[in-house]
């Protein structure tokens, strides 16, 4: 069940349980360090069972940023909370599908549009209740 974020924003929506966040440009060394403090404020602050990184409006992700994409991964499974990628342009989808971290997600975790996310995130609690 899904219900507004605030009077501000209306059509925001909140899914209990999933984390939903849109980082945007470029992922590199120099900036991976701060999206990921930015990501563990926001686990810390909700605490998800799911974080979901819509990442269409990541023209690229370098190798160090994809190295600690890896290791957050890891780090997020061993607290019981899933990543899931979410619209990749062609070129990250296939830097990440070639890297150890598409081996991990397989098809399961990554998903074409957010929409395709949700969906799946909420059949899941249905199925869980």
């Amino acid at each position: 069940m899904s219900c507004p974020r605030s009077p501000e924003h209306p059509d925001d929506e909140t899914f209990p349980g999933l984390l939903l966040l849109r980082p945007e440009g470029t992922v590199y060394f120099g900036s991976a360090r701060r999206l990921g403090q930015q990501i563990q404020a926001h686990i810390a602050a909700l605490n998800p069972k799911v974080v979901a990184l819509d990442l269409s409006a990541v023209p690229e992700i370098e190798y160090t940023a994809l190295r600690m994409l890896m290791d957050g991964e890891e780090k997020f499974r061993s607290a019981g909370i899933m990543l899931w990628l979410v619209a990749l342009n062609p070129d990250t989808l296939t830097v990440v599908q070639h890297s150890p971290l598409g081996t991990r997600l397989g098809r399961e975790r990554m998903f074409l549009s957010l929409d395709q996310a949700v969906a799946k995130y909420q059949q899941q609690a249905a199925e869980s209740k």
